[in-house]
C-alpha cells in the first residue's frame, strides 16, 4: 500500500493530497506488468478507469478515419483516463505500451466506492482532478490567440526583459517575452501549437543543441540533462499548449525562439528542482539558447518540420494511389467514350482512365520525395548572420551529429553558413512541387466532377458516394462536395505557392525576416492537403462505381469511334461516315454496314475492345 502510495503522490492528478485521501484510492488499486506492444485500451471502448504509468513509455494515438496518428508518449508518473472519474465516458484515443511497461490500474467504480465513504476525501480528490483537466484544456494544443493562456490565471509571476516587467502567468511554462508576442501579433489566431511538428522541430534543435555543448563542456552536465529531458518531453508530445505565439509575426521568428527558450528553461527548471522563472539555474538565453540565434534555429526547425510534415502527406498521397490502382482494375472492362477539348475523340476503358490518375499520383510522390532532401541542410551554428559569432568553432559539426542522432535524418551542415542563412530557395522550390501536386489533384477532382454529373443531364459515366443533401430547396438533390473541398484546397495552396515566393524575394542582405509568413504558409498547405487528400481517398474515391450501361451506350452512340475503323477503310470514308452519323444521328456502326466498307466479322474485329482500347499491328 505504501509503495503505490508513494507512486501516486509523483502523478500531478494525485499531487498535494493528503496520506488519507491517497490511501482511499490506493486501496483499490491494481498492478500488472505488460510486455511492449500491449494495446492497453481502444478508441472508442468504453474508459473503466484510470492507468498510471509507474514504469516504461505508452503511446496514446487517435484515429480520425485516416489511420492511428501518434497524439502524445506518456512515461512514468503520466495518468490515462482521469476523465473517468468525473463522468462515464469512451476512450477518444487509443493505448499501446512501447516498451515493457509497469502500470497501475484504478477502476473507476472502485475509487468512487471508496471515496463515497468519506465526503471531505471525495471532495478533495475530484476537485484536484477537475482542476487539474481544466489546466490542461487551458493549455490545450488548439488554434487559439493565445490571450487566454495570458491571462488565465489569477497567479501571476513577475518576469522581466529589456522593456521592463510583465506579470506572467504562475501556471505558464512560457515567460515574457512569449507574452509580448502574444500582445503584439493577434495576426492569424493560429498558434505555433497548431503544428505540433513545429514544435517537436524546436524541440530537436534545442535537444541537439544542448548535447553538442555538454559535449564541448559548455554546459554543466545537470543543467544540460534537465534541458534534454524537457526537449524529450516535449517531442514525445506534453506542453505544446505552452506554445501559444501566433505564426505570423514581426522579428525573423524570434518569438517562437524565444516561446521554445522560455518553456524549455522553465520545465528544465522543475527537473532541477526549482521553481518556473527562477531562470539564475537555468536561463532561457544563456542555457537553452546557448551557441545559438534565432536565425540558425528557425530556419532549421521550419526545415525539420516540413520534412516531419511532409511524412503525413505522402502516405495520404500512397493511400490514394493505392485507391486509385484498385478502380483501375476493378473499371478495366468497362468501356467507355474518352474526350479531349470535351468533345468525344476515341474510346478507352474507365479502368484506364483511373490507372492514369495513379500514375500521375505516384509520379508527385517522388517529386515531393526528391525535392524535399534540400531541407536536409542546415546553418546550425551560423548564429546571428552566419558568421557563427558567440559559438564555439566545434560547436556547428557538433551540433550537426547531434541533430543527427536526434531525428534520425541525414542532416549535413551548408558549406557556407553565410550563404545559408538568408537562403530560402529550397523552400520556393520545394513549395512549387507542393503547389504541382495539388493543380494536378484538383484537375483529377474536375474530372470526377465532369463524369459524375447528372444524373439524367450529364455525363453520369460514374457515381460518387452521397455524403449529404445537396440542397435546401432541390429535394433529391445531392452534389459533389468531396472533390469541390479538394478544390478549394488547392486553390489555398497555390495562394500560398504565390506568399512563399513573395517572402523569399523579400529577403535582405544577411537575413530572410519574412520567414514567418513562409512557414506559416507552407505549414498551412501541407495541413490542408493532407486533409483533403485523405478526406479524397475515404470518402469518395474508395466509394466510386461505375455505370457500366451508361458508358456503353454512349461509345456506342458517339461518331468517335469511327476512328477504329479508319486503319481499315481510309481517312476519306471514315469522314463521310463520321459527318453522316452527325447529320442523321444513326449510329456508325449501322452506317459502314448499309455502304457495304466492311463485312460484319471485320467491323466486330474492328470495333472490339482490344481495337479501340490499345495500339496493335496495321494490316
Amino acid at each position: 500500500m505504501d509503495a503505490i502510495t508513494t507512486v501516486l503522490r509523483r502523478c500531478e492528478i494525485f499531487s498535494g493530497l493528503s496520506d488519507t485521501d491517497l490511501s482511499l484510492i490506493a486501496r483499490t488499486a491494481k498492478q500488472r506488468e505488460v510486455p511492449a506492444g500491449t494495446v492497453l485500451f481502444n478508441q472508442g471502448e468504453p474508459r473503466l478507469g484510470t492507468t498510471v504509468i509507474v514504469e516504461g513509455r505508452v503511446e496514446i494515438s487517435r484515429d480520425n478515419g485516416d489511420g492511428p496518428e501518434p497524439v502524445v508518449i506518456l512515461g512514468p508518473g503520466d495518468v490515462a483516463g482521469e476523465q473517468s472519474f468525473l463522468a462515464v465516458s469512451t476512450h477518444t484515443a487509443s493505448g499501446k505500451a512501447l516498451t515493457a511497461a509497469v502500470l497501475i490500474d484504478l477502476d473507476r467504480e472502485a475509487v468512487l466506492q471508496s471515496l463515497s465513504t468519506d465526503g471531505a476525501a471525495a471532495i478533495a480528490v475530484l476537485s484536484k482532478v477537475a482542476n487539474v483537466m481544466h489546466q490542461r484544456l487551458l493549455y490545450s494544443a488548439t488554434p487559439r490567440t493565445g490571450r487566454e493562456q495570458a491571462y488565465a490565471s489569477g497567479r501571476t509571476r513577475k518576469e522581466s526583459d529589456l522593456l521592463g516587467t510583465l506579470e506572467v502567468p504562475e501556471d505558464a511554462l512560457f515567460g515574457v517575452q512569449t507574452l509580448r508576442a502574444v500582445h503584439n501579433f493577434p495576426i492569424t489566431g493560429t498558434p505555433t501549437a497548431h503544428f505540433p511538428a513545429m514544435i517537436r522541430a524546436l524541440a530537436m534543435v534545442k535537444q541537439g543543441a544542448a548535447r553538442a555543448n555538454a559535449r564541448l563542456g559548455l554546459l554543466e552536465p545537470p543543467v544540460a540533462d534537465a534541458i534534454d529531458r524537457a526537449c524529450q518531453e516535449i517531442i514525445d508530445g506534453h506542453w505544446h499548449g505552452h506554445f501559444p505565439t501566433d505564426m505570423v509575426q514581426g522579428g525573423a521568428g524570434t518569438s517562437t525562439n524565444m516561446n521554445a527558450n522560455e518553456v524549455i528553461a522553465n520545465r528544465a527548471l522543475e527537473l532541477l528542482g526549482h521553481n518556473r522563472g527562477e531562470y539564475a539555474f537555468c536561463h532561457p538565453n544563456d542555457h537553452v539558447n546557448l551557441g545559438q540565434s534565432t536565425n540558425d534555429v528557425y530556419p532549421t526547425a521550419l526545415r525539420l518540420s516540413t520534412i516531419f510534415m511532409l511524412k503525413s502527406l505522402l502516405e495520404a498521397m500512397d493511400r490514394l494511389k493505392g485507391a486509385l490502382h484498385a478502380k483501375g482494375r476493378e473499371f478495366s472492362d468497362v468501356i467507355k467514350m474518352g474526350r479531349t477539348q470535351l468533345q468525344d475523340a476515341v474510346p478507352m476503358t474507365l479502368g484506364q482512365e483511373f490507372e492514369a490518375y495513379a500514375v500521375t499520383t505516384g509520379e508527385d510522390i517522388l517529386r515531393l520525395q526528391e525535392t524535399a532532401r534540400l531541407f536536409l541542410e542546415v546553418n546550425m551554428g551560423g548564429t546571428a548572420i552566419g558568421t557563427g559569432i558567440c559559438a564555439d568553432p566545434r560547436y556547428p559539426e557538433t551540433v550537426v551529429e547531434e541533430l543527427r542522432k536526434v531525428t534520425g535524418l541525414d542532416i549535413v551542415l551548408a558549406e557556407n553558413l553565410v550563404e545559408a542563412t538568408p537562403d530560402t530557395g529550397a523552400f520556393v522550390m520545394f513549395s512549387g512541387v507542393v503547389k504541382r501536386a495539388a493543380v494536378k489533384l484538383s484537375k483529377l477532382c474536375n474530372d470526377l466532377r465532369l463524369l459524375s454529373s447528372g444524373p439524367r443531364c450529364g455525363f453520369g459515366e460514374i457515381n460518387l458516394p452521397a455524403m449529404q443533401p445537396g440542397s435546401s430547396i432541390m429535394p433529391g438533390k445531392v452534389n459533389p462536395v468531396i472533390p469541390e473541398v479538394v478544390n478549394q484546397v488547392a486553390f489555398s495552396v497555390i495562394g500560398n505557392d504565390l506568399t512563399i515566393t513573395l517572402a523569399a524575394e523579400a529577403g535582405q542582405l544577411q537575413l530572410n525576416v519574412m520567414e514567418p509568413i513562409l512557414a506559416y504558409s507552407l505549414a498551412t498547405s501541407l495541413k490542408t492537403l493532407t486533409a483533403a487528400v485523405n478526406v479524397l481517398t475515404t470518402k469518395c474515391i474508395v466509394g466510386i462505381t461505375a455505370n457500366r450501361e451508361r458508358c456503353l451506350d454512349l461509345v456506342e452512340r458517339s461518331i468517335g469511334i469511327v476512328t477504329a475503323v479508319m486503319p481499315a477503310i481510309g481517312y476519306k470514308k471514315a469522314t463521310e461516315v463520321a459527318k453522316e452519323a452527325l447529320d442523321t444521328g444513326v449510329p456508325v456502326r449501322e452506317l459502314i454496314l448499309r455502304k457495304g466498307y466492311l463485312t460484319p466479322e471485320d467491323l466486330d474485329e474492328a470495333l472490339s475492345l482490344v481495337a479501340m482500347t490499345q495500339p496493335r499491328a496495321i494490316r
